[in-house]
């Protein structure tokens, strides 16, 4: 047993290094989810012409977010008596494992990557998919009609919107020839895809709001009709889980629109002296900070004219952007 075990030792110690990485990296991104929230407020609030959070932790409320987070651990977790029991403790967890599990394939620079597949972006689409099946079990285990009303509005969005972000980037996978997300950055050394590819991303940026479920695309909760739509029967713990599912799918999608489109952590040719990690931090940071500005900015949709909009203008914008690519692709190679 001890020879097998020190046969075994190496693999052993990159397993341990590797788990240790991982849940470091889970606290960044617990992290970020605690000050983006905050920094939301922040924003809203300067935009607003008002202050936002100033008291809890100094004249900027640094621990505001702090303790909002300790307060929903502290609350009494209840389930409805009439509620399915078992799915309705599974689906938070199911919607935030996917949340992170995603991030394993999203090379934050040349050298910090969980996993380097050849299919990453097919990975990241088909794990990201799974929340809708979380969305629609919490609707239908928490017995209540708001609830189930908001998981059905919830479904059929991120189906819908899903289509034409495939779609968007199916015109960067042309030009780059690869579905391996670094195989993507690397070819954007000379040029940014935003400027090869300027209809793919605002399809994908527009679906990607729609995916994270955030004005003015936030049908699901719409506080204003549904009560908090599909998470309206969690309290606690739970709704924590929720929440944090939509900050860090917020931290995967703006990494994920980096990669593709902003060059990941290529940098500008004259600024190469700067490291990869700080342009990835800077296009990152661009990214979340329009986010947060199209909730300042936007109105809710009404919920027909969000389905018309995906299936009549998305859509037919995604596929002619594929015919045009290739066409110009095909163009230039020939000359």
């Amino acid at each position: 047993m001890i020879n097998d075990l020190l046969h075994a030792s190496p693999s052993l110690l990159h397993f341990g290094y590797f788990f240790l990485l991982a849940v470091l990296f889970l606290f960044v991104v617990l992290g970020f989810v605690t000050y983006v929230i905050l920094a939301e407020r922040k924003v809203l609030g300067f935009i607003q012409l008002r202050k936002g959070p100033d008291q809890v932790g100094g004249s900027w409320g640094l621990l505001q977010t702090v303790t909002d987070v300790l307060k929903l651990l502290l609350k009494e977790d209840t389930i409805p008596k009439l509620a399915d029991r078992p799915l309705f403790i599974l689906a938070p967890i199911l919607a935030f494992a996917p949340a992170f599990m995603v991030l394993a394939v999203i090379p934050f620079t040349e050298h910090f990557q969980f996993a380097d597949i050849s299919v990453g972006l097919l990975y990241y689409i088909a794990i990201s998919g799974l929340t809708t099946l979380a969305i629609v079990t919490a609707g239908w285990a928490s017995n209540n009609k708001y609830a189930l009303l908001g998981a059905m509005r919830g479904a059929a969005q991120m189906i819908s919107y899903e289509i034409p972000l495939v779609m968007s980037v199916v015109g960067v996978i042309l030009l780059t020839g690869s579905l391996n997300l670094n195989d993507i950055v690397l070819a954007q050394e000379k040029v940014w895809f935003i400027v090869l590819q300027p209809i793919a991303f605002i399809v994908f940026f527009i679906a990607a709001v729609a995916e994270l479920n955030r004005i003015p695309f936030d049908l699901p909760e719409s506080e204003s009709e549904l009560v908090a739509g599909y998470y309206v029967e969690y309290s606690g713990f739970r709704f924590a889980f929720f929440m944090l599912t939509e900050y860090v799918y917020m931290f995967a999608m703006s990494a994920l629109i980096t990669v593709l489109f902003l060059g990941g952590w290529m940098p500008l040719p004259f600024l190469g002296f700067i490291p990869g990690a700080v342009w990835f931090s800077l296009k990152f940071s661009v990214v979340v900070f329009v986010l947060l500005w199209m909730r300042a900015t936007f109105p809710r949709v009404r919920a027909d004219q969000l389905m018309e909009f995906g299936w009549k203008v998305l859509l037919p914008v995604s596929l002619a952007n594929i015919f045009l690519t290739a066409i110009l692709k095909e163009l230039f190679n020939f000359l």
